[in-house]
């Protein structure tokens, strides 16, 4: 499967290699800039960041009836567990509303467990994420500079880990999964998986000796290999997580699986595409045509 692949994204020149990807990357900002200017936020933000109220509870009572008891509150979603469990999400409300439904659910559901973000705080997490990556890609930036001391391949590198980045929440945007901890903890964690399949791709190619053709295929063939066995735990991941209705695991391993069908698009594509045309061009130092 993987050399089938590789022999067709290697038919193509690098500019139609490239110009499917470049695509997706910009109907994805397209994506983002919409949901933006709709919500005020470039991705759904989860109640980790919205703020808002968490309710775990132990009943029989179906989502029907738990949309109907809770019909006077801002009720987001029901998720059911194992074990009769249900979790509950609530949109910021008021303090009289949050006073209203403690005791509505104390009433019915003596033994449920209530968990609140306040708003502010929800406000202060999203500063924090947003900090957070962006001393990811400033850092990262800074090392895959350092490593190859090249423009043109330093940029593909920290270009292909912020397409897959954006790409992936445009998707979040669209299936409706919404950014939370864990969510963020996944995009933190592709930027890794990137850097590390681009940095591969990238040294392959400019830092050993032989062959365009042969270097694109024995790279592809470590890193398609790489990729796949990555998707294949996590997909293992999501499994496990559905049948047991861990809605974080699910959540994170969601996000990437999302990420890393992207990623072998955007590296085996777009990044192999740009690295051929700077090495067919001359531009790369020792760099060999095909």
């Amino acid at each position: 499967m993987g050399f089938e692949l590789y022999d067709l994204v290697n038919k193509y020149p690098p500019r139609q290699m490239m110009a499917i990807p470049l695509a997706i990357f910009i109907i994805g900002v397209l994506i983002i800039a919409g949901n933006f200017f709709i919500t005020g936020t470039p991705v759904s933000l989860g109640i980790d960041f919205a703020g808002g109220t968490a309710v775990t509870v132990m009943t029989d009572d179906t989502p029907e009836e738990l949309e109907e008891y809770f019909a006077a509150y801002p009720l987001i979603s029901i998720g059911e567990g194992l074990n009769r469990g249900n979790y509950l999400r609530f949109g910021p409300m008021s303090d009289e509303q949050f006073r209203a439904l403690s005791q509505d659910i104390n009433a019915r559901y003596p033994d449920a467990k209530v968990d609140q973000i306040g708003e502010s705080f929800g406000q202060t997490l999203q500063q924090q994420a947003l900090i957070a990556l962006l001393f990811s890609f400033i850092g990262m930036s800074i090392i895959v500079f350092i490593a190859f001391r090249s423009v043109i391949p330093s940029f593909a590198v920290v270009f292909c880990a912020f397409a897959d980045i954006i790409i992936t929440a445009a998707i979040m945007d669209v299936i409706g999964l919404p950014l939370s901890l864990g969510t963020t903890a996944a995009l933190l964690m592709l930027i890794g998986y990137s850097v590390d399949s681009d940095i591969l791709l990238t040294t392959r190619i400019l830092k050993r000796q032989g062959k365009l053709d042969e270097k694109l295929k024995n790279a592809f063939r470590t890193g398609f290999i790489m990729t796949t066995t990555t998707l294949s735990a996590v997909l293992a991941l999501l499994v496990v997580s559905w049948i047991g209705q861990i809605e974080i695991i699910m959540q994170i391993a969601t996000v990437l699986l999302i990420g890393l069908l992207i990623d072998l698009m955007i590296t085996w594509m777009f990044n192999a595409g740009l690295l051929k045309w700077y090495v067919q061009s001359g531009k790369a130092a020792g760099g060999v045509q095909r």
